[in-house]
């Protein structure tokens, strides 16, 4: 099987280790295990010894109790029964097209998204189609557009809300116009909602699940919780033949979970709540800083983000995104990513749930940048 490069990944496995500032970053600022700890009140020691004291089983195969319970609390009618555990986010989107989709099959899928959304089921043979998000239309899709792609005998289409890399949010309104889209042709609905929860306001953010009995939603506990290093992301349907599926092709290439890995997990979402008002807290004061920080670059522009972690920043220089960031990393050790890994030229993500005091020197480091750019 042959795939495309994935861009922006080896992109940040080339330069992350070495940055100084790194506003690259998706995940909100990562916990250590001592943070967790303070953070839901649980006893250290007692949840050390007990785990110390059990045999290194492949544990529950299915995932451990808590820990799918702790994921049905993110939604409002999901079950554990319809839950399947994943290693990671990115084991999750990967499962899912192996595991439901067939060659030659249509798949829908928008753009600019993370590429495994398109690149994935194209390597399987798919008959992948784009859906171009514009920023003229908040980078949200355009329906008639969509109806148009949407033929007989798609089989799904792919969406990622909140978005990555603009951060573009859909109502729950577009969300059910998508869904009767994909009811018309008796279509899946995969929704990445990997960003799902860190929201501007507190509005409750909808699942496609919740909304669609062929929605498809892949999650984890890295972007949400950061806890990107326990490695673990689920998907979650009401479809239980897509979940049997799902569940019997899993036997395949993973098996179980690390049982340390759910334990911590099941701890994290069992107060899910003081995690969510910790990292909502750190979007929040951290994209009031952008704001300011884009408002008074005058050749940068964007779009604000209306959830999530990262944004796309547009930049008025004549110099290609790869170049632009690896002279700014080599230069300032600020490190961005290029918007070519998104096929968005002359445009840069920034990741800014970072630490906040890692962003504002972040920023500075990139104004100091473009002060260079023009002195030339």
């Amino acid at each position: 099987m042959k795939i495309k490069p994935f861009a922006v990944e080896e992109w940040m496995n080339e330069y992350e280790d070495g940055a100084r500032f790194n506003i690259a970053e998706t995940c909100v600022d990562s916990v250590s295990l001592d943070e967790l700890f303070q953070l839901t009140g649980q006893d250290k020691k007692a949840f050390l010894d007990e785990f110390s004291a059990r045999r290194l089983t492949y544990g529950a195969i299915w995932g451990a109790p808590a820990f799918k319970e702790g994921i049905c609390k993110l939604y409002k009618t999901i079950s554990p029964e319809h839950v399947v555990t994943t290693h990671g986010a990115a084991g999750a989107n990967h499962h899912v097209f192996y595991s439901l989709v067939e060659p030659g099959e249509r798949v829908v899928s928008i753009m600019p998204t993370y590429q495994q959304l398109y690149s994935i089921p194209e390597s399987f043979g798919a008959d992948v189609q784009l859906l171009h998000l514009r920023q003229e239309n908040d980078y949200l899709p355009d329906l008639d557009e969509l109806r148009r792609l949407v033929t007989p005998g798609t089989k799904m289409i792919c969406i990622n809300n909140p978005n990555n890399p603009t951060g573009a949010l859909m109502s729950t309104e577009l969300l059910r116009e998508i869904v009767e889209i994909a009811k018309s042709v008796g279509a899946w609905v995969m929704c990445d909602e990997v960003y799902r929860h860190l929201t501007q306001t507190d509005q409750w953010c909808e699942s496609i699940v919740d909304l669609y009995d062929k929605g498809i939603s892949v999650s984890s506990m890295s972007k949400v919780f950061s806890l990107a290093g326990l490695r673990l992301g689920w998907i979650a349907s009401h479809d239980m033949e897509a979940i049997k599926t799902m569940l019997s092709h899993r036997d395949y290439n993973l098996v179980s979970c690390g049982m340390f890995d759910e334990a911590v997990a099941g701890l994290a979402l069992a107060h899910s709540d003081k995690m969510l008002e910790r990292n909502r807290g750190i979007v929040r004061e951290n994209l009031a800083i952008l704001d300011a920080w884009v408002a008074s670059e005058p050749r940068l522009t964007y779009t604000k983000p209306q959830a999530g972690t990262t944004a796309l920043v547009y930049y008025d220089y004549d110099l290609p995104s790869y170049e632009f960031c690896e002279r700014m990393y080599h230069e300032t050790g600020a490190f961005v990513t290029p918007g070519d890994c998104f096929e968005q030229p002359h445009s840069v993500r920034i990741g800014y749930a970072s630490d906040t005091q890692v962003l504002k020197d972040g920023l500075n480091a990139f104004s100091a940048f473009l002060r260079t750019l023009e002195q030339k």
